[in-house]
């Protein structure tokens, strides 16, 4: 029997971002990543790297991870990183998004349970290396 994958984010799930365009969370913060809203989005500043990580009420298995940047605004490559709670990360999974505006899913192979994940946003296609994500989604099961 398969289970069937969902979503993993919940209202328990802390975010945490690398950072906020101007820090002006009120318009840019990263809670517009899940609110399910096509004209909010989360907006980094300049930088290298930026990342998102989500801790988890319960350990999970990642299976896929759905994201949505701003065409422009994209990363690259994306390192998607897990751990157990008192944990050090190690690598779950890369993967490679098209540089546009539509919804794009990337399945994860095998991953093991984890407490949290840390998505990394490397290369973006922004001269200054900023990100925009209009929604992020983590979809997996809970870990037994």
């Amino acid at each position: 029997m398969v289970d069937m994958a969902f979503s993993l984010i919940c209202s328990e799930t802390q975010s945490r971002v690398s950072s906020v365009l101007n820090r002006d969370v009120k318009q840019f913060g990263k809670k517009f990543m899940f609110d399910c809203n096509e004209e909010t989005c989360w907006n980094s500043d300049q930088g290298e790297c930026q990342w998102v990580s989500l801790e988890f009420p319960k350990s999970v298995k990642v299976s896929e991870v759905k994201v949505q940047f701003q065409g422009g605004f994209s990363a690259k490559t994306c390192r998607l990183e897990g751990c157990l709670k008192e944990g050090d990360f190690s690598e779950l999974g890369s993967f490679y998004p098209e540089d546009n505006n539509s919804l794009q899913i990337f399945p994860i192979q095998d991953a093991s349970a984890v407490d949290k994940v840390k998505i990394m946003f490397e290369n973006s296609t922004d001269f200054f290396g900023r990100i925009i994500v209009y929604s992020l989604d983590v979809l997996g099961e809970k870990a037994t």
